[in-house]
């Protein structure tokens, strides 16, 4: 048995989903403020990779990502991190953090409502709807940060209430 839609109203607007998704990201940045510097960089528990690395996969994704999510073109070029080229401080992880956050909000408004419900081969690898990419952006940072809650924890620092995403 199919069902049919009723209505055309949305359960979330893109507006909902950008402030949801800046959210986790006001959270992961409260993370990573949380480290102390040389641990952020080095600290990681049963061969996971330290948290740093894990919240540059998290930018890595999110600054070409809004540029395929907007335009349909999907950089597969992550060399501006990989092989040690990324942040070496806390506050370089940091500014490229908030470089992101400030991307998003520009370009985020310019996305075509339709836009969220098209296939598309994100990063060349992953096909699925826009939505459905950005729903994987948001979990594989919600998964990442996780990690940097027990790695905070192992460390002896209490980590940010995993609730409070204001």
């Amino acid at each position: 048995m199919t069902q049919e839609l009723v209505s055309t109203k949305a359960v979330i607007t893109p507006q909902e989903m950008l402030d949801h998704w800046q959210g986790h990201r006001k959270l992961t940045r409260r993370v990573i403020e949380a480290f102390p510097e040389k641990d952020l960089f080095n600290f990681s528990v049963a061969g996971m990779r330290p948290f740093s690395e894990l919240a540059l996969e998290m930018i890595s994704m999110g600054m070409p990502g809004i540029d395929g999510i907007l335009t349909g073109k999907w950089s597969t070029d992550f060399s501006f991190y990989e092989n040690g080229k990324g942040p070496q401080t806390k506050a370089e992880l940091l500014a490229l953090w908030d470089e992101l956050t400030e991307k998003l909000n520009r370009l985020w408004p310019q996305i075509p409502i339709e836009r969220f419900h098209e296939v598309d081969l994100a990063f060349g690898r992953w096909e699925g709807t826009i939505q459905f990419t950005l729903f994987y952006f948001v979990d594989n940072e919600i998964h990442h940060r996780g990690q940097g809650y027990v790695y905070l924890r192992a460390l002896g620092i209490e980590p940010p209430p995993f609730w409070d995403r204001a």
